[in-house]
């Protein structure tokens, strides 16, 4: 069976089915779906995860972009119980959530060239997000997870854990997937938190001070923020110029990007 998978996969949708039934079963204990639920579980593939979010009597939705794998979920999940169950055959990043009904639990198994777009995309969404639990690259999660100071820590994680909790789950091998992959894999939570996002005064202007910042990660605050930040302004700040972008706290850079918003908007 494994070997039919490996075949039917296709590479440009970047596919690579979870065959592993011990993944399979820590994933949905990890996401606990309840009859209550509103579940969109993205690339259901071959349905591993989606006969377990199926079981638990949650409103289903799935987004699937491959032609030939929809008449398989149709015939399984959605003729079954079409009044809790649902599909989408279209590209997720397209996909407009907000015409689904909220708080939203997302599950999915992402391909690495979606993966950071859509998960800025559905944390845009704030609060309509419960929960997402998905699987990414193991680098793309040590990445998202990481603490200042840290190799991996950088513009995606201070960007995700500046409006959300996020929670690596469960380490995913390469043998777990048909075909196997040539990079380890990982499963991570992320929650959005509405008192976080609160705190930011301006989403575009924290986006612009942690691009700014990490341009050049072995340069200075000072030299990759001269264009938006003074000494005499890093003083005031109590930020040390002379640290690396690595160094600052999530929180810290929240704080930076309040006080250029404010500066520029006269406040």
């Amino acid at each position: 069976m494994s070997k039919e998978l490996a075949q039917s996969a296709r590479k440009r949708f970047g596919q690579n089915f979870l065959i592993d039934g011990r993944v399979i079963d820590a994933i949905l204990a990890s996401v606990n779906a309840s009859p209550t639920d509103v579940v969109v579980e993205i690339g259901p593939g071959h349905g591993a995860i989606t006969e377990g979010l199926y079981a638990s009597g949650c409103d289903l939705t799935l987004i699937e972009l491959d032609r030939d794998l929809i008449p398989g979920l149709l015939a399984r999940y959605v003729t079954k119980a079409p009044e809790r169950c649902r599909l989408i055959n279209q590209d997720v990043l397209k996909v407009d959530f907000t015409q689904l009904t909220a708080p939203l639990r997302v599950v999915g198994n992402l391909p690495y060239n979606i993966s950071t777009p859509l998960l800025f995309q559905l944390l845009e969404l704030g609060q309509n997000i419960r929960d997402i639990h998905v699987m990414l690259q193991k680098e793309v999660v040590n990445r998202i997870a990481a603490n200042p100071g840290e190799s991996a820590y950088g513009r995606l994680g201070v960007m995700i854990q500046a409006t959300a909790r996020v929670e690596p789950l469960i380490d995913v091998p390469p043998e777990s997937f048909a075909p196997a992959p040539k990079v380890d894999s990982g499963v991570i939570r992320i929650i959005p938190d509405a008192d976080k996002r609160a705190r930011i005064q301006s989403m575009d202007m924290l986006k612009t001070v942690v691009r700014q910042a990490f341009s050049q990660r072995r340069k200075t605050l000072r030299n990759n923020l001269k264009e938006l930040i003074n000494s005499e302004e890093f003083a005031h700040l109590e930020i040390n110029p002379q640290d690396r972008p690595e160094r600052l706290s999530v929180e810290t850079y929240v704080h930076l990007a309040n006080y250029v918003s404010q500066r520029e908007g006269g406040l």
